[in-house]
């Protein structure tokens, strides 16, 4: 069982920026996926960046040039660096991971999945407001 806690939402004006924090109670080592989602109200979850344990990192198009996923895993953290928002990323902010016990299922994986059904653990979110 793996639990994620995020923080560091908050409202910021159009064109600032935004660090969010997704603390694991523990590190999933060994294979695994870790991802951050938004949900807007009225709207589907949808994955924003991804990044896999060999280092496989995936953006949507809409995070692309803006945003930066990283862990620091001597912290079991996984950070999602957001500049440059936009009132449209106004949403509740995820964090979601998958593990594998073995390599062998590991890379039969989806690479950088950005499909939130192929998440096991999901945190309470983090709201992020973006206002024009």
């Amino acid at each position: 069982q793996v639990q994620l806690v995020e923080s560091g939402g908050g409202s910021v004006q159009a064109g600032g920026s935004l660090r969010l924090s997704c603390a694991a109670s523990r590190y999933t080592s060994g294979y695994y996926q870790m991802a951050w989602f938004r949900q807007a109200p009225g709207k589907e979850r949808e994955g924003v960046a991804c990044r896999d344990s060999d280092g496989w990192t995936t953006y949507a198009d809409s995070a692309k040039g803006r945003f930066t996923i990283s862990q620091d895993n001597a912290k079991n953290t996984l950070y999602l660096q957001m500049n440059s928002l936009k009132p449209e990323d106004t949403a509740m902010y995820y964090c979601a991971a998958k593990v594998w016990s073995t390599y062998g299922l590991f890379r039969l994986r989806t690479k950088g999945n950005l499909g939130p059904e192929g998440y096991d653990f999901w945190g309470q979110g983090t709201q992020v407001t973006v206002s024009s």
